[in-house]
């Protein structure tokens, strides 16, 4: 029998209840869970097969630009990339979204109406995450208020590490409201969680706390997304669906740059989580230069020949 979100009610209803679940959840076999990525990591696949890969691989991407440079220029360079990753071939899959910081939503989303492409804007003082509550309202508010179908919401570290599970929750379970009919993306910047207990902890609060992805990183701490704890944030994930039927997604970002990385995060997909996860709606990239080795890579499977970045569009 299923377990209904509302039945979790009881293990969310204050800080100790809350904090019983949490570790009282299995711990995470370190070694196991390393050695086991490294076996997928080492999976070949065959060329027909790669294509497929690499074309599911482009439309799981959030082609993003989170600098302090960006401008409505480059954002709309980016959604043309988006709309069509390849110019000179219409049949390349389009991205899955786009994600900007808040001020730049209302240039992407003018840029990808009608195509089908999301716009996602991070927030809740992103990449920090500190600062009031009533502030990460406010940022998400703003984001969704833009046009963003998706937010993606910084957790706070420091009241995660100092055991304040039930603030954590409380303010996802509120920046999620804030969302309206916008996807919450619940990034647990794993860089600073230190175990794979604290990522499975972490995992596990977000899901309770009625996140639609979990998400590894900001991009902008390092180590950012890893194999080994993609592993972890997929299992909850399965485990979630396995206990309420409800499926969430995960969104490793940061560090994924070449075809081959991405592949290697497709077969974990599958192995962990299982075959549907391999869906733009349930597994995404945070990414910016992987785009453009996808691109070559596709190329290099037509054409017999390795094009060069010459041949893709620079973000």
């Amino acid at each position: 029998m299923k377990t209904s979100t509302r039945e979790f009610a009881d293990v969310t209803r204050d800080e100790t209840s809350l904090r019983r679940f949490l570790h009282g959840l299995p711990g995470v076999d370190a070694v196991g869970v390393e050695q086991r990525s490294a076996g997928l990591g080492t999976r070949s696949i065959k060329k027909a097969s790669k294509m497929h890969a690499i074309d599911l691989a482009i439309s799981m991407v959030d082609l993003t630009t989170l600098e302090g440079a960006d401008t409505p220029g480059k954002v709309r360079s980016l959604c043309a990339k988006a709309r069509r990753p390849d110019p000179d071939r219409p049949e390349v899959p389009k991205v899955a979204a786009v994600c900007v910081y808040p001020d730049m939503v209302e240039t992407a989303v003018a840029e990808v109406s009608g195509t089908g492409v999301g716009v996602a804007s991070v927030a809740t003082a992103f990449p920090s995450g500190r600062s009031s509550l009533r502030i990460k309202i406010a940022d998400t508010e703003f984001a969704v208020e833009a046009g963003a179908t998706e937010i993606d919401m910084v957790i706070d570290r420091g009241a995660f590490l100092s055991g304040q599970y039930g603030r954590v929750f409380d303010e996802i379970r509120t920046i999620k409201a804030a969302c309206g009919n916008a996807r919450l993306k619940v990034i647990l910047e794993t860089g600073e969680l230190a175990t794979y207990d604290n990522v499975r902890r972490a995992s596990w609060l977000a899901l309770l706390a009625g996140g639609d992805f979990i998400k590894t990183s900001t991009g902008k701490v390092s180590p950012a997304a890893t194999l080994p704890v993609t592993h972890v944030m997929l299992q909850a994930v399965h485990d979630w669906h396995a206990a309420t039927g409800e499926p969430r997604g995960v969104k490793p970002a940061g560090g994924i740059r070449t075809t081959k990385d991405a592949i290697r995060y497709l077969v974990a997909v599958n192995e962990v989580a299982g075959p549907r996860w391999l869906d733009p709606r349930l597994f995404r990239f945070g990414a910016s230069s992987l785009l453009n080795d996808l691109l070559m890579q596709r190329r290099t499977q037509l054409e017999g020949h390795y094009s060069g970045p010459d041949y893709v569009t620079v973000d």
